[in-house]
């Protein structure tokens, strides 16, 4: 073994290697995946969810659709995984100085001499879309091996420096990396998908627990007799907390006035309504002769006799109710607790100025609505097919609840001047005879 006093006698020249290729960041803070642990991260999300829930406002919460807020909160806490556009890297190459106590068996990485030599220092930037800061986290599988690069603004950077360079090397290397790069990120991908799932059920669950909070000490203080006080200290805006992302989802608009139970009708005595409806076509299918030369407000007439036997007389035809006429109208105690309307199907536009002439009809209240279709068409499987794709391309449309029946189908729609406030819009749609 040479002695330190050989060493320092050796020229500089032959400190350098004829072919050097080095990751000019390597140092911990440039390695990639090797910060907070998943698990970490997945928890701290989960819990600034639910303090999120927490501290909205209790009538602007109230106020707000559920299922508009659950969405809102699972897109603003869901990871935005990034994606790496490999068809658009780019290389640059500038000179530079090599500090040859940094180079990999070099002889003055233990002598200490620091004489700087002339080099070539080439940088790929690797463009990507998503959160950047997904590159710290350290997934639930990962080896030893660092992975090298800074993470800049929407870029990566790997930068090779050296005094003779290799193109093949260089490639090698960068493609090496990338692909370890992105196994990495298909296993954060995966868990993330799993989170987003867990985020759905978390948020749906803070929200209906403090709902049901607020609602109990709502009725707690009503029931006590006395009028309540307005608090000037309610906040009249809601300021979402920010997250790094593209874009940054706001909060459904709601307003904060204070929040009012309205009397809606249940869905059981809603699915009641419709099964009446439903077993008066029944009698038209096993006697069509008698049905055959029916019209919309004669078919409906028989629909409202029914519908009377089961709900005292409340039920009536062409009664005013907010803006126009509906066909079919019940109430309870003075209120609206459900509306349809009648019509012989005529083609998608006329089944959307049937949903708008519902909507025109609904208060703030009414929150059951259907519509029932007759058909007279030979092609009655296109019937249901356009009824289904026409409904779901309204503007108004917000979700869809699935099938009742073959021919009966649920919408969640929102009103046509609160869009946090929901209806139920069932379209049955029903093959009579000519």
């Amino acid at each position: 073994m040479a002695s330190v006093a050989m060493l320092r006698q050796v020229k500089v020249t032959n400190l350098v290697p004829t072919s050097q290729f080095l990751m000019y960041s390597n140092s911990r803070e440039n390695s990639l995946f090797s910060g907070q642990i998943w698990f970490d991260v997945a928890e701290n999300i989960k819990q600034k969810l639910k303090a999120e829930v927490a501290s909205i406002d209790g009538d602007r919460l109230l106020n707000t659709s559920v299922d508009d807020l659950c969405d809102y909160l699972v897109e603003k806490y869901s990871i935005d995984i990034p994606t790496l556009r490999r068809d658009e890297i780019l290389a640059d190459q500038r000179e530079t100085q090599i500090d040859v106590r940094n180079m990999p068996n070099s002889f003055a990485r233990y002598t200490g001499y620091a004489a700087p030599v002339p080099g070539i220092e080439v940088e790929i930037l690797v463009p990507f879309d998503g959160d950047g800061s997904v590159f710290k986290i350290q997934p639930t599988s990962w080896t030893s091996m660092p992975l090298i690069a800074s993470v800049l603004s929407g870029n990566l950077s790997m930068v090779s420096r050296g005094t003779n360079l290799s193109a093949g090397e260089i490639r090698t290397n960068t493609d090496r990396t990338l692909d370890g790069i992105e196994s990495y990120l298909a296993t954060i991908r995966r868990d993330a998908a799993s989170l987003t799932l867990a985020l759905q059920s978390i948020a749906r669950q803070s929200i209906e627990k403090r709902r049901q909070s607020l609602l109990s000490n709502q009725n707690l203080v009503a029931s006590l007799g006395f009028n309540l006080r307005e608090r000037t200290d309610t906040p009249k805006t809601y300021t979402a907390l920010e997250v790094r992302r593209k874009i940054t989802p706001k909060p459904p608009a709601a307003s904060t006035k204070p929040y009012e139970p309205e009397p809606t009708l249940d869905l059981a005595n809603y699915d009641h309504i419709l099964a009446v409806i439903q077993s008066m076509v029944t009698v038209m299918e096993r006697s069509p002769s008698a049905f055959v030369s029916m019209d919309e407000e004669a078919l409906r007439t028989h629909f409202l006799v029914q519908l009377n036997g089961h709900y005292d007389g409340q039920a009536t035809g062409e009664t005013f109710n907010y803006e126009g006429k509906t066909d079919i109208l019940i109430r309870s105690d003075g209120k609206n607790i459900f509306i349809g309307e009648c019509k012989f199907w005529s083609g998608a536009k006329k089944l959307t100025e049937t949903i708008d002439q519902l909507l025109g009809y609904s208060s703030w209240r009414d929150t059951k609505v259907a519509i029932i279709i007759f058909s007279r068409n030979k092609d009655f499987s296109n019937v249901l097919s356009v009824l289904d794709e026409t409904t779901k391309s309204h503007p108004n449309f917000k979700r869809t609840l699935g099938q009742q029946s073959e021919t009966s189908f649920r919408y969640v729609f929102a009103h046509r001047d609160d869009p946090n406030r929901e209806m139920i819009l069932t379209a049955m749609a029903f093959d009579v005879p000519k």
